[in-house]
């Protein structure tokens, strides 16, 4: 992340700037959303403390103090401690262990897990199909949540040249998958 520009649509958030709010979340919110996944592991309660936290930094953009840190790093601590306050939510309160016994395995069966598995080794077999920087992106932008301007830089391609990439790239790997 860019410090500086952070730094900028941050204090233009804080003047209720909503065109900087939205600079601000492309700019950052694959970041955020990687501590938030990487505390809490499940993807949808990391997209609610990712969701909370920009509430938080929207609210709160006015009191940014330049001097006490970087924008980016107030942003992560806001991000971490949500998810943080999620994870022990989720904890709730400490269970008998004699219920503990009671309680079903909600994880997939054998089948289920071979299915998977099977599933996941016919996708990465089309991934090896397509061309490495095209394999690359379609991983960052789905299974890691970058942006696509994110990944546009990344790749040093126009932000046009990516979406095309990864349409096209969908397109290919939904032809591999299809019976």
């Amino acid at each position: 992340m860019e410090q500086e520009e952070i730094a900028r649509l941050l204090a233009r958030c804080g003047l209720g700037d909503r065109a900087a709010f939205r600079a601000l979340y492309d700019l950052s919110a694959s970041k955020l959303f990687g501590v938030c996944l990487r505390i809490l592991g499940v993807r949808a309660e990391a997209e609610e403390a990712l969701q909370e936290a920009y509430v938080k930094i929207w609210n709160n953009a006015g009191r940014y103090q330049a001097g006490r840190g970087s924008a980016a790093g107030w942003m992560v601590s806001i991000a971490r401690n949500q998810a943080i306050d999620l994870l022990r939510a989720r904890r709730g309160s400490p269970r008998d262990i004699a219920e503990m016994a009671e309680l079903p395995d909600t994880g997939p069966g054998p089948e289920a897990a071979a299915l998977a598995s099977e599933d996941r080794r016919r996708l990465e077999t089309c991934l090896g199909g397509l061309p490495p920087d095209r394999a690359a992106a379609v991983r960052a932008a789905y299974m890691e949540g970058h942006t696509y301007e994110y990944l546009a830089r990344r790749h040093a391609v126009p932000l046009n040249t990516m979406r095309t990439w990864l349409r096209r790239a969908l397109i290919s790997l939904r032809e591999c998958l299809s019976p």
